[in-house]
């Protein structure tokens, strides 16, 4: 069911999970972990995300400063410059941008210039920049709060959400915050576990919790009652204090001083989930507060942002329990360090396949959007697992055009022809009629149709099946004058559930509101296809400012 009822809003645009969304990642930064540098001049930037776009993307993620272990922080200046001019040139090619930034004023530039999405990776834990999302310039933006560990819990000035509301849990958690409050945690570099140096919130979780654990169990034995706290622990039966620290993969040391070997491959997934699920609750709470609506939210654990390749793969195996939250949730594991680890995969580019892998088992437990660097690779791996896996028809226009040779004749071939696509039929279609040429007036007139579809086919595979119905019916597009004669022309007008950027396909068609040859035939298969497209974010102009105005019926198609 999530899969039917989420949905994302972004802006001016709405997404749906039918099917999974791809995130293309385009990094404008010489230092990203795996592809630091390729794209950090501009062309390549823009080319890189019209490339993605066209293999299948749906949403370009552009960032301009590395969030890697040990990053360096970048100047708002610096970034903004690296970014704004790639925005820029994608939203002009249609494409849905999502801008990775935590800095607010990069964020207000590129929705000024039409990105669709915040991805803020340290979870919208700065005032500033809720204050913006909740304000009126963001134009209703999509957001995405990332869960990075240090980089969002260390910036948050408010109570993490409790899930355990016993008493004895209540006051452990506030013990736990008095004691954070009173030692401030020194930067760190490099690689690290935000949970092993949070353990000490956690009731009998770190080496400490296990003496304290072992010392109460043997009061206890002497007829002494155990604390609260260590009571309302959520210990397994049998799980003393050393094997519960072995469970949380911190260096347990009983009374004696020596090290026991860890008895469980994985750590306890209670204190990790209760950690990332309430930030993740928290911050959205936080955002719906301030005047966010709850459709533009979208959530992501932060893979690899501050936890080890065991607390990853936890997360990873809960993502049920994240789905369940009502979210959209985002699978962002590309190329990261604990997908090398299970793979054996050393250098991050050569992470790809196994990236798909972990993508796979999180689509399949309800995570609805992947962020991945491949997205021509795993387009084509989604498309070919979800064609099998998942039985998915949906409904789609295109419209039929020639004005060459027998011109009904073309256009009933056309029409054989995306009948006989696999996994595709023609449900319905329009009747014939004759036009005006649009944009070159010294021509003869047109005969124009649309067909409805039914297809189980992605947008741009059905695309390039459709482009193969025009050269079988006698269409040559290379060298050909643009807008001038053709053989039959078939333009994809309209996919159920699918925005689409980018120059090999826009969805729907840029100029479908502006078409009189298109939207007359639509009416024999729209009741309305004015207020139907209206609906769909087209603006549809009255007939008397269209082009390629209908003339004439020439008969039944």
């Amino acid at each position: 069911m999530a899969y039917d009822t989420k949905t994302w809003r972004c802006g001016a645009y709405e997404l749906t999970f039918d099917r999974p969304r791809i995130m293309g990642i385009l990094n404008v930064t010489p230092d990203s972990f795996s592809d630091g540098g390729e794209h950090l001049d501009t062309k390549a930037a823009i080319a890189a995300g019209l490339a993605m776009l066209d293999a299948g993307a749906d949403i370009i993620d552009v960032g301009g400063e590395s969030t890697r272990p040990g990053f360096t922080p970048v100047d708002p200046d610096v970034e903004a410059e690296r970014v704004i001019p790639v925005v820029r040139e994608l939203v002009k090619h249609g494409a849905i941008v999502s801008i990775d930034t935590r800095n607010v004023e990069v964020a207000k530039a590129c929705v000024r210039l039409g990105a669709s999405i915040v991805n803020d990776v340290t979870g919208f834990t700065d005032p500033k920049m809720v204050e913006f999302v909740a304000g009126d310039t963001c134009n209703n933006c999509g957001l995405i709060v990332v869960h990075a560990g240090d980089l969002s819990e260390g910036r948050r000035t408010h109570t993490a959400v409790q899930l355990d509301t016993s008493a004895a849990a209540l006051a452990a958690e506030r013990a736990a915050a008095a004691e954070r409050a009173k030692q401030e945690k020194p930067a760190r570099k490099g690689p690290f576990s935000f949970f092993q140096s949070q353990l000490a919130s956690e009731p009998n979780g770190s080496a400490a919790g296990a003496k304290a654990a072992d010392k109460d169990a043997a009061s206890a034995s002497k007829g002494g009652a155990a604390p609260a706290a260590v009571a309302a622990a959520p210990v397994s039966p049998g799980i003393k204090g050393d094997r519960l620290a072995a469970t949380m993969n911190a260096p347990a040391r009983p009374a004696g001083g020596s090290n026991v070997m860890r008895r469980f491959t994985l750590p306890d997934s209670g204190p990790i989930m209760r950690r990332v699920m309430g930030f993740l609750s928290d911050q959205a709470r936080t955002l719906t507060r301030a005047g966010v609506r709850p459709e533009r939210i979208c959530l992501d654990p932060g893979a690899g942002f501050g936890k080890t390749a065991e607390e990853d793969i936890v997360i990873q195996r809960s993502t049920a329990k994240m789905a369940s939250l009502g979210y959209p949730l985002m699978c962002a594991v590309s190329r990261k360090r604990f997908v090398g680890t299970v793979s054996g995969i050393a250098e991050a580019p050569e992470r790809d396949a196994a990236t798909f892998g972990v993508c796979l088992a999180a689509l399949e437990q309800g995570a609805n959007i992947v962020r991945v660097h491949d997205a021509a690779g795993f387009a084509e791996f989604l498309s070919g697992y979800w064609s099998v896996a998942h039985e998915q028809p949906r409904r789609a226009f295109v419209a039929l055009g020639s004005n060459m040779g027998d011109r009904l004749q073309n256009i009933r071939a056309a029409r054989d022809l995306i009948a006989q696509i696999p996994l595709t039929c023609v449900s319905h279609c329009s009747r014939i009629y004759e036009s005006e040429p649009a944009y070159e007036l010294h021509q003869q007139p047109f005969a124009n149709a649309v067909v409805e579809i039914k297809t189980e086919l992605a947008p741009t595979v059905l695309l390039d099946e459709i482009m193969k119905v025009e050269q079988q019916v006698g269409r040559k597009r290379e060298g050909a004058k643009p807008n001038g004669p053709r053989v039959i022309d078939c333009d994809l007008l309209w996919m159920e559930g699918e925005i689409h950027g980018g120059d090999k396909l826009r969805l729907p068609h840029p100029k479908l509101g502006e078409r009189d040859f298109v939207l007359i035939p639509l009416e024999d298969l729209v009741h309305d296809p004015a207020r139907f497209f209206r609906f769909e974010g087209v603006e549809v102009l009255p007939p008397e400012q269209r082009v390629g105005h209908v003339v004439g019926e020439l008969g039944s198609l």
